[in-house]
């Protein structure tokens, strides 16, 4: 793998989708936000998130990665990955709705296989075709890292259970017309030996007794997280995912593949923070008219952030690879949401350096990547929790 800020591609597959997507992005994608005034930090709504979903769905994006008999291209994971480089990359706000992050078929994961007919009919497969939206709903307040300590409960009643409890970050929230819910079994349900068993559901926003409520405002100031908010909420059983205390399998059940996917869509935002450093550098000017860039300080921090995404991207790949070929990655995968988080930030920290007095500045591009990679050093598993999980693996080995 070559190092490259707009990186081509031996495989014909890949070369082709990535230049149709390159295409949509920075022409019908970019004109749509333009016309609409979307920006980060403005509130979206479905009605600016739709027409994306369906245009997205046309060009064969949405969705890309499902199998043919839902519609997709069963895209393996390499090339799934070097389209969400695409999008991290592109700049453009709408970018994770345009495969499916925002609220469709990559939100809702590998949960086609537990999935009823039922269940597919009513959900999924509308879901799939963009016309409707799901958030998942998983973490607490008191319950982040430790989602085991999760206070959400469910009880059996009749042919329906009772859900009560509180969500936070329900990423997509805002627009979801349902969301899997994981909740503690609870009542005749509590087992005896004290471990407790958690269970998913499929839970309609508008059921009574369920609230979608305004999250918190991450750093990056988007707009796209939700508190759902379950009093005594029925949900049939026929919502029930897979089986009673099967919950947490099905939560968790890709987390090593979800965890390496999240990493090509920082690596692209990273690679436009350097892209647009290097312009930076070679266009402002300093004393004697001269840019820059031809000051060795910032040649060598430019230097370093390069190399720094070279290496994260590289060991990415090569992490994508090996799980195509059917091995296993577990460990890879820690070290690669590791090390992508933490060089990421770095390469951020002196893009915003590097910038001077406009890094700072509220509404730059720099300074909104700043806040928002900074994030990924604790969404999807803290750095802690990744060195966790390398050193256990480490222990085990001969």
């Amino acid at each position: 793998m070559t190092f490259s800020l707009r990186p081509a591609y031996d495989d014909p597959r890949t070369a082709e989708l990535v230049d149709r997507l390159r295409d949509y992005l920075d022409g019908e994608l970019a004109d749509y936000e333009r016309e609409r005034g979307i920006t980060s930090s403005g509130r979206l709504t479905r009605a600016d998130l739709e027409p994306v979903w369906r245009r997205s769905r046309e060009l064969g994006f949405y969705g890309i990665h499902l199998p043919g008999e839902y519609g997709g291209q069963g895209l393996d994971h390499t090339r799934l990955a070097a389209l969400k480089e695409e999008l991290g990359a592109s700049g453009r706000v709408l970018a994770s709705s345009v495969l499916g992050d925002m609220g469709g078929p990559l939100r809702a994961g590998d949960i086609l296989r537990h999935a009823t007919r039922h269940q597919l009919d009513t959900y999924l497969l509308p879901l799939i075709r963009g016309e409707r939206a799901c958030c998942f709903s998983l973490t607490e307040a008191d319950a982040g890292s430790d989602v085991r300590s999760m206070s959400t409960v469910a009880v059996r009643d009749g042919d329906a259970y009772r859900l009560t409890g509180h969500k936070v970050f329900s990423s997509a929230g805002p627009f979801a017309d349902f969301a899997i819910v994981v909740a503690r079994m609870a009542g005749e349900d509590e087992p005896t030996d004290g471990k407790p068993r958690f269970s998913a559901f499929l839970v309609d926003l508008d059921s009574p007794g369920c609230r979608v409520e305004d999250g918190a405002v991450p750093m990056s100031g988007e707009h796209i997280e939700s508190d759902i908010v379950l009093d005594d909420c029925r949900v049939p059983a026929a919502n029930l995912l897979g089986e009673e205390g099967e919950g947490m399998r099905i939560a968790l059940g890709r987390v090593t593949t979800n965890r390496l996917l999240h990493c090509p869509t920082v690596l692209g935002a990273t690679r436009r923070a350097l892209d647009l450093t290097l312009d930076r550098a070679r266009t402002r000017l300093v004393a004697q008219g001269r840019p820059l860039l031809s000051l060795q300080a910032i040649q060598h921090k430019v230097a370093d952030m390069a190399t720094e995404l070279y290496a994260a991207r590289s060991m990415t790949y090569a992490a994508l690879a090996a799980l195509d070929q059917g091995r296993e990655v577990h460990t890879e995968a820690f070290m690669c949401k590791l090390f992508v988080a933490e060089s990421a930030f770095r390469i951020l920290d002196e893009a915003v350096q590097i910038h001077g007095k406009e890094g700072l500045t509220q509404g730059h591009e720099i300074e909104f990547l700043f806040r928002k990679i900074r994030m990924f050093r604790v969404l999807t598993g803290t750095s802690e929790i990744q060195r966790n999980g390398i050193a256990r693996a480490l222990a085990f080995q001969h």
